[in-house]
């Protein structure tokens, strides 16, 4: 029995079950012919050090893979070599990132109250980030990390600059976004059925009106999108290290 139950002689809040999503069904066309998912860093795949972190999150129930048809056999042998035991299933993807996502979604078990929804092309999202923006999801239901934008961005179209917004109000976000799962199950099937081109699982809930919570994001939990992002993938794991 805890301290909390013998001193307050009641149980302890339990807490929601959270399952993980993580979409690695992407082509890697800037990969020059490498893909992202599979290109080793310090031995091990970038998608793997992404599960692996998953793994160890104590918040986190279970990882439904959802990867390319050609890269289901190595991804689930890949998940057996790292001793994954959260990872209950490893399913085909759709053609766009939303079906996917939602394909993911069908396949979490069915008591799940909330959704962390990862890209399996950032290996680096660090314990502290993966326990803030999951609690902060419990509290408003749709949360997200993000790092303030450090350089000034111009809107612009046909070369021409129309506009500087403000940098302050500016913010590149990252994954794990994490929600309230029927409600992201409904924000997809509806940008789904709208036709609707979507880069990341918020402007899903955005476009239902509904508020989506930022955490403070790290710079290391990056995008796998380039062979420079490699480079800087390895100084990372040595600066871990």
């Amino acid at each position: 029995m805890s301290l909390l139950r013998r001193i307050f002689g009641r149980k302890e809040e339990e807490r929601p079950i959270c399952s993980a999503v993580v979409p690695a069904a992407g082509s890697s066309t800037r990969m020059e012919g490498t893909d992202k998912m599979l290109a080793m860093l310090d031995g091990t795949p970038a998608l793997g050090h992404a599960l692996l972190a998953l793994e160890r999150c104590p918040l986190l129930d279970e990882i439904v893979v959802v990867t390319r048809k050609d890269l289901i056999v190595p991804v689930s042998r890949l998940c057996r070599e790292l001793g994954l035991t959260k990872v209950t299933k490893v399913v085909a993807g759709g053609a766009t990132r939303t079906e996917s996502v939602l394909r993911g979604l069908t396949e979490i078990r069915p008591d799940a109250a909330f959704a962390a929804i990862h890209d399996g092309a950032r290996p680096f999202p660090s314990p502290a980030l993966l326990d803030a923006v999951i609690r902060a999801a419990w509290r408003c239901n749709a949360a997200a990390p993000a790092v303030p934008v450090k350089d000034t961005v111009k809107r612009a179209a046909n070369g021409l600059v129309l506009e500087t917004p403000d940098r302050s109000e500016l913010f590149a976000v990252q994954t794990p976004q994490v929600f309230e799962a029927s409600l992201i199950r409904a924000a997809l099937h509806r940008a789904q059925e709208d036709g609707a081109i979507l880069t990341d699982d918020c402007s899903a809930v955005e476009r239902l009106g509904m508020t989506v919570t930022l955490t403070e994001g790290e710079p290391e939990n990056f995008k796998i999108t380039t062979p420079l992002d490699l480079v800087l993938g390895e100084a990372v794991l040595e600066h871990r290290d």
